[in-house]
């Protein structure tokens, strides 16, 4: 297969939603169809001992919440697919965040009986500002759920985006009978089957009794009546409008009971994007070009407790990836070489050979990668768009075990390199500050570093308003500044000036005495 072939042949997603969405459970489905699994997981669940197939953390499954970005791919009638599913809870949206900049789609899961909730419509402002193109699954329609029109209303309001609906439910709850396939015409009846996958039936024309003997005619009239009204109201599926980010094409589901999922698929690996052109500072990457050249977007470390590995995932933007050979990391300005780059299904690994754009890649790190590095073949780029939030909660860390003292600083210094949270050290008392975007990152921090590292810790609370990156236009205003705020400086973990603020009126009040100082609020500057 010719390198272009490659290229046309991946698509690379993400799965974005607010927490309990189903988002996680879509994930398990898509890869039963993929054959990537046999049997599905549930989240949370007494029936199914089995977890989740990308909830591989051990808190993970614990609490049915997914804390960390993972990686999956398979093939579907000969297209390669990559899934990020992200989390959803909003004390991990930097990580998800930082997942979109690799995604060259994005599929929002939406609760048919919550509606949109307030976490989807952070993240589809962030799909709005890279006009990602949208696909939405509104899930859950085997529980009591909202009016599917009152819905779309609700998605084109609070999402900005219009809406064609592409499936269509017969009823909802207790009186669900399937769903019909508006994009192929034809029609899916329902039975709740959380294992294995159903085959549609084709219905060429909804106006014959055919269809009444398969849903009965009270259904079979309304399902007309809805029809009629979808092809008045919503435009036809327009494939350069959806690849601008303006309109996103809507399907009706359960992925809980594997239903309705095909039929997405189907049409997505029909419209969907394969991989995009990525900006960088100095020039437009296109995906075609000859020379590998990647990013960095995620570290996790201990994805294997046996080893204590820690693994960069890389997006192939341009070029191919091959195993053992020299490429330059820009950041550090030397060649590097991997003998073991990884391709993932959530938690398993297998090695791989090469790699094509849109592919994610696993490589083994010992500390010489950080968040938005760039790999190359000799070209100095600077891949843009993956910032570090300035923190909004801060806490002092402190060793609860003096004989763990070097587990605990190894745990911090990777947990960090993982952007879970940052580091910054106080200049005035050298003691370590953790500042994070959510509460929930500190308990996962000390549950990871008690069970990853045997690393004990304490929290000791900090009153702090925002930590801002300084750059300084004149270094004498710079010394001053230091001079006078001491207690209040700090280096974050790259040794980058920062300005611990204790209130709003601190910061404006040093914004407006240092003319010649520059208050960043993300590190990408």
């Amino acid at each position: 297969m010719s390198f272009k072939e490659e290229i046309l042949k991946r698509r690379t997603f993400g799965i974005i939603s607010h927490p309990d969405a189903g988002k996680t459970t879509l994930t398990e489905k898509l890869l039963l169809f993929g054959g990537a699994i046999h049997v599905a997981g549930a989240v949370k669940s007494n029936k199914i001992k089995k977890t989740a197939t990308s909830d591989f953390m051990e808190i993970e499954r614990q609490r049915g919440i997914s804390v960390a970005t993972s990686v999956m791919g398979f093939e579907y009638k000969d297209v390669k697919i990559n899934i990020l599913d992200t989390p959803g809870h909003q004390d991990f949206a930097e990580d998800t965040f930082r997942v979109l900049t690799a995604c060259d789609s994005v599929i929002i899961v939406v609760d048919s009986a919550k509606g949109v909730e307030t976490q989807t419509r952070k993240l589809m402002q962030v799909c709005r500002m890279r006009k990602t193109p949208v696909i939405v699954f509104i899930n859950k329609l085997d529980r009591p759920g909202q009016d599917p029109f009152d819905l779309l209303d609700e998605i084109e309001k609070e999402l900005q985006i219009q809406v064609t609906p592409l499936s269509w439910p017969i009823g909802n709850g207790d009186q669900f009978k399937g769903i019909y396939n508006i994009h192929r015409e034809n029609l899916c009846l329902y039975s709740a089957s959380v294992q294995t996958i159903q085959d549609g039936i084709e219905i060429n024309d909804i106006n014959s009794g055919e269809l009444d003997e398969h849903i009965g005619e009270r259904s079979a009239d309304k399902l007309r009546e809805d029809l009629e009204l979808v092809r008045e109201v919503y435009p036809a599926i327009d494939r350069a409008a959806y690849l601008d980010g303006q309109v996103a094409p809507v399907f009706f589901g359960s992925a809980l009971n594997n239903f309705g999922i095909r039929e997405m698929l189907d049409c997505f690996i029909e419209i969907a994007p394969s991989p995009l052109p990525r900006e960088t500072d100095e020039r437009l990457v296109q995906p075609d070009e000859e020379k590998f050249t990647g990013f960095v977007f995620k570290i996790h470390a201990n994805m294997d407790p046996n080893h204590r590995d820690r693994i960069a995932f890389v997006k192939v933007c341009s070029g191919v990836f091959r195993r053992n050979t020299n490429y330059l990391h820009v950041g550090l300005g030397k060649n590097l070489k991997f003998s073991t780059p990884t391709a993932f299904m959530a938690s398993k690994k297998s090695i791989i050979d090469e790699a094509y754009p849109g592919d994610i890649v696993g490589l083994h790190d010992t500390g010489n990668f950080k968040i938005g590095d760039t790999l190359t073949e000799g070209e100095k780029l600077h891949f843009k768009g993956i910032p570090s939030f300035s923190p909004e909660l801060f806490k002092y860390i402190e060793n609860a075990d003096p004989m763990k003292s070097k587990q605990l600083a190894k745990g911090i210094d990777q947990l960090m390199d993982e952007g879970v949270a940052q580091l910054f050290t106080n200049q005035f008392n050298n003691r370590k500050i953790i500042g994070t975007v959510g509460a929930l990152q500190f308990e996962v921090i000390e549950y990871r570093l008690l069970h990853e590292y045997s690393a004990a810790c304490r929290w000791e609370n900090i009153n702090l308003y925002k930590a801002c990156w300084i750059e300084a236009l004149d270094p004498k205003e710079l010394e001053d500044f230091r001079l006078h705020k001491a207690q209040y400086m700090a280096k974050d973990k790259w040794g980058r000036d920062v300005f611990l603020a204790e209130s709003q009126y601190m910061l404006q009040m040093a914004q407006a005495n240092y003319k010649k100082l520059v208050f960043h609020f993300t590190s990408e500057f």
